[in-house]
């Protein structure tokens, strides 16, 4: 059987990596082509971990690339004729869209712009992007769905918004198939050193405090990556019945407190000095997504229990502290 080329961008962030091990994993009919510019936003070191276990698949290539260089990236196409492309290569964080605005336009705007460029002359199967939860900003009407209204808070959301919007107009003017996913609040294993989980466990194991935004007072609709990964598979397995432009919210439709989160591993011991900060401006309050036209496409999903989700985390992160 001849083997399927996929091409995954921002191959050593936390979802693509996570995604593709699965994919190698899986099945030896995968050849996939990684792409990541191992930006230095947080650790290159922890990075360089997620490749090289990627590495140790023989049917996995990995190409040291920025999507924003678009001689570069046009090079890289020529020929290779892609079945599939997965496009998580961004600038993430909410908070640094505070601190770098130029940085988002042109990794998550100008990058993508090269992307679907490649992507009209190429034609994939299909091609999958990464949008965020973010866009819906601070939502007055939950759970969100996909045909709400988007009101995104700062240039990092409103970057995901005018993905969704290049990849419609792409989409139906040059007849490609691509899909959007709202990804909501993922964690797990290999997760981001910048986010609330790992940040806390830092403080525990090092011994500082932990800065607590807004006292705890928020919602999320914590997302396991291996739900996410599971997602991202059976979206595969579904690909022939996708429209030729969609948006899902990949989501546990479950929002949790950031207190309870807290109080769960307090009672576990986990438990650093905690110091109350005032609320970010970059930061909403709540996120909590409807995934009803997601199961719909996919089937029913038994999500993690999340107390099991974040125990799991904590092992991992315990068992890989010198990463950090």
């Amino acid at each position: 059987m001849k083997q399927k080329k996929i091409l995954v961008t921002g191959c050593c962030g936390f979802i693509g990596f996570n995604f593709i091990e699965s994919l190698l994993k899986e099945s030896k009919n995968f050849k996939v082509y990684g792409l990541d510019n191992l930006d230095s936003y947080y650790s290159i070191k922890f990075k360089k971990k997620r490749l090289l276990e990627l590495k140790n698949y023989t049917n996995f290539l990995f190409y040291n690339l920025d999507v924003a260089n678009e001689k570069k990236l046009n090079d890289f196409f020529y020929k290779k004729n892609f079945d599939y492309v997965y496009h998580f290569a961004a600038q993430a964080g909410v908070r640094f869209a505070m601190v770098n605005q130029k940085k988002y336009f042109d990794s998550n705007v100008h990058g993508f712009f090269n992307l679907l460029e490649n992507l009209k002359k190429t034609k994939p199967r299909a091609t999958f992007f990464a949008s965020s939860s973010s866009v819906y900003g601070d939502s007055q009407k939950y759970p969100s769905n996909e045909n709400e209204l988007l009101t995104p808070k700062n240039m990092y959301s409103l970057s995901k918004k005018i993905n969704e919007q290049m990849a419609e107009i792409y989409a139906n003017q040059f007849n490609i198939k691509i899909i959007g996913l709202r990804f909501f609040t993922v964690f797990g294993e290999w997760g981001r050193p910048d986010m609330f989980l790992f940040k806390y466990f830092d403080a525990f194991f090092k011994k500082f405090s932990f800065q607590l935004n807004n006292s705890g007072n928020h919602e999320r609709d914590f997302t396991y990556v291996k739900d996410v990964v599971t997602i991202l598979m059976k979206l595969l397995k579904k690909e022939k019945k996708l429209k030729r432009f969609d948006l899902f919210n990949v989501c546990s439709n479950n929002p949790i407190n950031l207190l309870k989160v807290i109080t769960f591993f307090k009672k576990n011991r986990i438990n650093p000095k905690i110091k109350n900060i005032k609320l970010n401006k970059a930061d909403v309050l709540k996120t909590h997504g409807n995934n009803k036209k997601l199961i719909k496409t996919i089937g029913l999903l038994k999500f993690t229990n999340s107390n099991v989700a974040l125990i799991n985390t904590f092992n991992w992160y315990k068992k890989n502290i010198n990463f950090f």
